[in-house]
């Protein structure tokens, strides 16, 4: 390689270095060290080309090249780590003892002990309180709680929320060090992001990339989305660690990664965050209200098909949420939503489905006002909606007599996602009416006489004039059924 080629790329590198200081880190960070000796003309030259051969890699870098610092992550990352804490769950489970039903006897079930790992945010210093995914802590017996000094406390669960896999813990410390969570509706495509977790087991381990997209959704299994996506290494175990911007600041709790072949087969890229702001929000309400009160607008939808397309005098190209269904005193009806509108839009979010436009209506709190632009009749208008809170679970003799002794719940986002529908009988009283018909908790059902129901609202709404006879359709374990309720 000539020499003036050498020294033009060792000053294209400075230079590239100089501008990644000013994106990464101020002036005046970083610690001091001897720069350059000046030089002039040819002994320039030989300076640069003394750099470029094998013996000066046995040379350390240096902090400063000609009074400019190199960029690190690590002054930022020496105020976001003590807030970063590694969570230990364990769970006791009982299982069968095969050896001796082979032998026909009755043996005592065994325990057996599971343990799972993942990580965790300090979000509150004084109160001691961390931000987790509840797919750490879930049917756990105990959690600790390691420190990045080294400290392990025992953990108090505070409360969870699976559709949008958030929980909060306290653990009783002193001298924590909490992050400082930024305004995550701010972050856009090409921010540069750092990953902070506990993968594998491993320990504290740091990883850097982008953020690949916002406002990620249509993951399969995963409950109401709004994922951040990014391309900084999220492995198992980084699970409920933390995602900072360049600051130091929380832009998202890590909560998921994506490879065909499974988690096991490592990072490839996609990993996923929950925006902090959301994560915020679901802390405050857990605090405030024990659980996560969510809107709805009281409406059913389908997604926009050729066929329907055709039916309304729509492009076949056209995407969104065909309205099929208002109910009675509901925030659409008062809205002036009609069955046939379709929904395009909601507060400036485009809705190309039924599932993205019920995914808006999980992430929004109650009584938020929604804009809603509507195509109908092939004209475009914005109607205004005021969320009210979905109910979440009822008292089945509330609806029919039969159904004593039954609670009723909506089904998990997370299984939606995955295409059920319907309401699960969350609680059957022993010797209730309900039980004598032979509902048992756990059962799905999917319909009132042979006709569908989606969600607790369309259930209510069917049974408004009780049928003379009510009979179930049932889904147990793998077999489908029906039960008439005496």
């Amino acid at each position: 390689m000539r020499l003036p080629t050498v020294a033009a790329l060792l000053i294209a590198a400075l230079a590239g270095a100089g501008a990644a200081h000013w994106l990464a880190q101020p002036a005046g960070t970083g610690a001091a060290a001897p720069s350059m000796p000046p030089s002039r003309g040819d002994q320039a030259l030989e300076r640069a080309a003394e750099l470029a051969l094998p013996r000066a890699a046995h040379a350390a870098l240096p902090v400063e090249v000609d009074g400019v610092a190199l960029p690190s992550l690590a002054p930022m990352l020496e105020q976001v780590t003590p807030a970063v804490v590694n969570i230990y769950s364990r769970q006791v489970v009982r299982v069968r003892n095969p050896l001796a039903e082979l032998f026909g006897m009755p043996g005592m079930p065994q325990q057996r002990s599971q343990q799972s790992l993942g990580s965790g945010v300090i979000v509150d210093a004084e109160r001691g309180l961390v931000l987790t995914n509840h797919h750490v802590i879930e049917n756990a017996d105990e959690v600790s709680v390691t420190l990045a000094d080294g400290r392990t406390f025992e953990a108090e669960f505070i409360g969870s929320d699976p559709d949008t896999d958030i929980a909060v813990i306290r653990i009783p410390a002193e001298e924590l060090v909490a992050i400082a969570l930024a305004d995550s509706a701010s972050l856009r495509v090409g921010d540069f992001v750092v990953a902070v977790g506990n993968p594998f087991g491993l320990g504290q381990t740091v990883t850097s990339g982008i953020v690949s997209a916002v406002g990620r959704s249509g993951l399969q299994g995963l409950g109401y989305q709004n994922f951040i996506q990014t391309d900084a290494s999220i492995n198992p175990g980084n699970s409920g660690g933390a995602l900072v911007n360049l600051r130091g600041e929380l832009v998202g709790i890590n909560t998921a990664s994506f490879n065909p072949r499974g988690s096991a087969a490592g990072n490839i890229g996609l990993g996923f965050a929950i925006p902090a702001n959301l994560a915020d929000e679901v802390k405050r309400q857990l605090l405030a209200y024990g659980e996560v009160r969510r809107g709805s607008l009281g409406l059913d939808s389908e997604d926009l098909n050729p066929r329907l397309a055709e039916q309304l005098g729509l492009p076949a190209n056209q995407r969104g949420a065909v309205v099929t269904r208002v109910y009675r005193g509901s925030p659409a009806e008062a809205a002036g939503v009609r069955p046939g509108d379709l929904v395009v839009a909601a507060n400036g979010t485009r809705v190309d489905s039924a599932q993205a436009l019920r995914n808006l209506e999980g992430l929004l709190p109650v009584d938020e006002q929604v804009r809603l632009d509507l195509l109908r009749e092939e004209r475009r208008l914005s109607v205004q909606a005021v969320l009210k809170a979905r109910t979440t679970e009822i008292d089945g003799a509330d609806i029919d007599p039969r159904l004593a002794g039954a609670t009723l719940a909506e089904l998990p986002e997370r299984f939606r996602q995955r295409g059920w529908y319907g309401v699960v009988a969350s609680k059957v009283d022993a010797g209730s009416r309900a039980a004598r018909s032979g509902l048992r908790p756990g059962d799905y059902i999917l319909g009132v006489n042979q006709r569908r129901v989606d969600d607790l609202q369309a259930f209510r709404d069917r049974m408004q004039d009780p049928p003379r006879a009510l009979q179930l359709d049932v889904r147990r374990g793998g077999r489908t059924g029906f039960l008439r309720m005496e």
